[in-house]
């Protein structure tokens, strides 16, 4: 895949309402529906002031992404000793992953880059590189260390990642992203959780 290029906006006093603005309504309206003038007026700034941080709305929806994503990821791995039981991590994120998945911001941004992704394939690209890849790599940190400590079966993390992943993403995930359910039980999350910690340490755990 062709990195993205795309330069680091710079930092500055309107920097976060505009991201908080432009969240807003690329959620409420999707990348198409959203009109720099409506980020701009939900941010509370002019837009002179939006395009000295973004060049576009596609760089914008950029660091959106990458910002929440970002979040996201930080949240899970300050809950996450990587000197764990493997158990102990795989529950950890595994929880953490199934709710992210399930989350509005998600579920939207996911619509959204597949709707788009005949006219603007570098955005589906960015969710993809700050979403499940940049989380994919975070776990392949931890399992590497696991299986150096011979916790786990030597064989390729990255798989195991890509796997513990899609299984966070049974049942639920299919159901949601189609509208066939809007809202989930401690009790469904859990459960799915629990039966991707389990599937994952029966074919790796030692």
């Amino acid at each position: 895949m062709t990195p993205l290029t795309s330069h680091t906006p710079a930092k500055g006093r309107k920097y976060e309402d505009v991201l908080s603005g432009a969240r807003e309504i690329f959620l409420r309206d999707g990348f198409e529906g959203a009109s720099v003038d409506e980020i701009a007026r939900a941010a509370g700034v002019s837009k002179a002031t939006l395009y000295s941080y973004f060049a576009d709305k596609r760089e914008l929806f950029r660091e959106v992404t990458r910002v929440e994503c970002e979040r996201m990821a930080e949240t899970t791995l300050s809950r996450i000793d990587f000197n764990a039981p493997p158990r102990e991590v795989f529950t950890a994120a595994a929880h953490s992953l199934t709710r992210f998945v399930l989350s509005d911001f998600s579920l939207q941004m996911f619509r959204t880059c597949v709707a788009e992704s005949a006219r603007f394939p570098e955005l589906g690209q960015a969710f993809y590189q700050n979403g499940p890849e940049m989380g994919r790599a975070r776990m392949v940190v931890y399992l590497k260390l696991a299986i150096a400590r011979g916790q786990l079966c030597d064989v390729d993390p990255d798989m195991i990642a890509e796997q513990f992943s899609e299984l966070c993403r049974v049942r639920l995930w299919t159901r949601a992203i189609f509208g066939v359910q809007t809202e989930f039980s401690e009790a469904e999350v859990n459960e799915v959780a629990s039966h991707a910690v389990e599937t994952v340490l029966a074919r790796y755990a030692l």
